[in-house]
Formats: C-alpha cells, structure tokens, sequence
C-alpha cells in the first residue's frame, strides 16, 4: 500500500490532468456539433451535462485513489439523482421540449406562432421555456412542454398567405358585376400577388345574401395591411356601383 503522500499527490493528478482531458474532449464535442450546424444554445446546453458527468467521474477516481469508499458513493449519487428526477418532472419534461423545439425548430426567433392557446412573436427559445410578444406588447412567458405538447401553428413560417374573405351581395345584385368589380379592386391592389393568381367563386346562398368567396394571395409581411386595404376598397366600390352588402335586419311589429 502506497504511504498517504503519494496517494495524496496522484490523486490531485489525476483531478489535474482528468480535469484538463476532460476540458478537451468538451472543446471537441463543441466544435462537432458547430460543424454539424446545431444550435448555439443546445450545443453550451449538451457541452455542460458533458463536463459535469466527466468531472464526476474524475472526482470518483482521484476519491479512489486516497482510499475513500466509492462503491457507496455512487449509489448515494445515484438515490439523489432519481430522489431530484422525481421531484423536477415537470421542469424535466420542460428541458426536454426545450431540447426537441431546438433540434427540430418548428418555428424561429421573430416568428408569429400560435401554441398553447396564446398568439405573438417569439422573442427568446430557451432550454425551460419560450418569450413570446403579444401584439398589444406585453410578454409571455410558456413552458416548452405546453408548447411542444401541442399544436403549434407558425404564421410566418411561408413567405406567402391567402387571405380569406367573405362578400355579400343581394339577390337582386348581378353575380357577374360584382365579380369584375372585386377582380379590379385586387388587381389594383399593390400588395396583392400575380402568381398564385387569386380566384373569385359563389361560395353559397346565403339566407339574406348571395355570399362571394374572395381569396387574393399576398406576401406574409403585407397581410394585414393588404386585408384592412381590400376591405376597404370593396366597400367604397360597392356603394358607388350600386352593389348592396346586406346584414341581418329584423322587423318589429307593435300591436
């Protein structure tokens, strides 16, 4: 059995050099997974739980090497590991979303996405949880497990949208005119797009009203803005055509 000193000093190599392969090996697993091209944040996340399971087992051998027990040690380790497991479930079912929305990326920094029953921009994808921007500015903060556990619907995901809009017009309207006036207001319509050309259809017959489908497609950025635009048009085309946009009326009549 080697005296107390030289355990004393191989063990503090062995911390010494374990720490600096250790350090390596981290050094190396981060420059493969940036060639890989993964993500910034789950390769700092990755590289930690590297570094911190190779230093234990480093803090195990150099343990061992002055004589202390590590046999009982590791299951100590090991109780407290499943003890601490159990009681953060749920912050683990929010660390592995976490990992899964970053390897899979349903959706990006600066993305307008619906999940978990809230819509905004998202602002910061982190291991725990997302930031969300909600149009009127206030800050949300969401779990990754009730994102990823459900649906999630990215707006901005396409550089096009359609725009879905519902015209009506009276029965005693002319179909046809009122079709060529809503071609003209779209093609007038600067944001409006060529290709996919948009179409213009009798969607149904309504109880007060013939109802017109109209579905012109834009650039995502102008959806918005080209909706309220349209709307607007076809209002103002319409009175100064002489086509009605009827709406529910109800007769009273007192006796």
């Amino acid at each position: 059995m080697l005296p107390l000193g030289i355990n004393i000093v191989m063990a503090i190599a062995i911390f010494v050099i374990g720490k600096f392969i250790v350090g390596v090996l981290v050094s190396f697993a981060k420059k493969v997974m940036t060639k890989a091209k993964v993500d910034n944040i789950l390769i700092n996340f990755i590289a930690s739980i590297i570094k911190t399971v190779l230093l234990l087992f480093v803090v195990v051998a150099a343990l061992d090497q002055l004589g202390v027990d590590t046999t009982s040690m590791i299951a100590l380790i090991g109780a407290a590991g499943l003890a601490i497991g159990l009681a953060l479930q749920g912050t683990l079912q929010n660390l592995a979303s976490g990992v899964m929305l970053i390897i899979f990326r349903p959706f990006s920094d600066g993305d307008f996405i619906e999940a978990a029953g809230v819509s905004g921009v998202v602002e910061e994808i982190g291991i725990f949880s997302i930031t969300m921007r909600t149009g009127d500015n206030r800050e949300i903060i969401i779990p990754n497990g009730e994102i990823y556990g459900g649906t999630i619907t990215n707006i901005t995901a396409r550089d096009t949208r359609r725009i879905d809009l519902v015209i009506g017009i009276g029965y005693d309207d002319n179909i046809g005119v009122a079709k060529k006036l809503l071609e003209e207001i779209i093609y007038k319509n600067t944001m409006t797009l060529i290709t996919p050309a948009p179409t213009i259809l009798v969607m149904e017959l309504g109880e007060s009203s013939i109802n017109l489908a109209v579905r012109p497609w834009v650039n995502t950025t102008d959806y918005w803005k080209a909706k309220s635009e349209l709307l607007e048009s076809i209002k103002e085309k319409f009175d100064e055509k002489g086509i009605s946009i009827p709406y529910p009326q109800r007769d009273v009549h007192m006796i």
